[in-house]
């Protein structure tokens, strides 16, 4: 091997492996644990203990429908509304865009815990300030926290809030990067605005959109601070609980880590599969 080569794998070898160890190794044994039964000990192989109880389980066909509740629900109008976000930052008649900009991507970088709290005070029965403006319009204030639907409905704002403008700046780079002469052209043939959007913008901007949609398939699927913070620990009566707080109690509260695991690899096979469905779906036909 020559030395330049050896001296490569050389400066290489630590972050490898570091990488291994943490990695690779983690990844690896989480798969061989979820065919273990590790309610007794010493553990055990038993491939009924985990993956066949993962489907006849009816709490994780619950975590798994109010995953896919917020994954069909929220997904699409979060991206819906980032696009709308992006194409108003990029309009040269928007003063001060720098300022929008930084302002609509804040809420990133904004703490989880600190921003979920905030939104569980701002739907408080008592004293939020949602039953507050609700009570001044002349209706009655709404138990949010102790009604399903109600509870997921808060969840779905507030992740909408949180990364809408984060999709946002993602598909404003993709506007900047569609040339003004498209427009020109269009403009000239006297096609209208809303007409350029539709079948000019949006057809440009479909790889950009896949790829926000993907990154919040994944995100969804891994949906763990906001159930368990706003409606505490996926409450009312589990109506909220994801597949990201199910594995959480399996793994941390009930100490079945068998069973978690086999949840976890089951997450990331369902994102794999959507993600993978939504880039067929958006292909260039041929």
């Amino acid at each position: 091997m020559p030395f330049r080569t050896r001296s490569a794998y050389a400066f290489l070898a630590p972050y490898l492996l570091v990488f291994a160890t943490f990695w690779v190794w983690p990844i690896i044994n989480s798969f061989l644990i979820s065919f273990q039964n590790t309610r007794i000990n010493p553990w055990k192989y038993s491939f009924q203990a985990n993956w066949g109880r993962l489907f006849y389980d009816p709490a994780f066909y619950n975590a798994l429908y109010n995953t896919l509740i917020i994954l069909v629900i929220q997904v699409p109008v979060m991206i819906a509304l980032a696009t709308v976000m992006a194409v108003m930052l990029n309009s040269p008649l928007l003063k001060a865009r720098p300022l929008f900009r930084f302002a609509f991507f804040a809420p990133v970088v904004v703490g989880e815990v600190a921003y979920a709290a905030v939104f569980r005070l701002m739907f408080s029965l008592d004293f939020g300030v949602i039953n507050k403006m609700i009570s001044a319009i002349g209706f009655s204030p709404i138990s949010w926290f102790d009604n399903a639907n109600a509870a997921m409905a808060v969840i779905i704002l507030a992740v909408t809030w949180r990364w809408a403008g984060y999709n946002a700046i993602i598909i404003l780079a993709g506007l900047q990067a569609i040339p003004d002469d498209v427009y020109e052209a269009a403009t000239l043939d006297r096609v209208s605005k809303v007409q350029q959007f539709f079948h000019i913008t949006l057809p440009l901007l479909k790889p950009i959109i896949l790829f926000c949609v993907v990154l919040s398939v994944i995100g969804t699927m891994q949906l763990f601070t906001e159930p368990f913070l706003i409606t505490n620990r996926g409450g009312p009566g589990g109506g909220t609980e994801t597949l990201g707080l199910f594995l959480y109690r399996q793994g941390f509260t009930a100490l079945n880590f068998g069973y978690a695991s086999a949840i976890a690899y089951t997450m990331a096979a369902l994102a794999v599969a959507i993600s993978l469905l939504n880039l067929w779906v958006g292909r260039d036909p041929k």
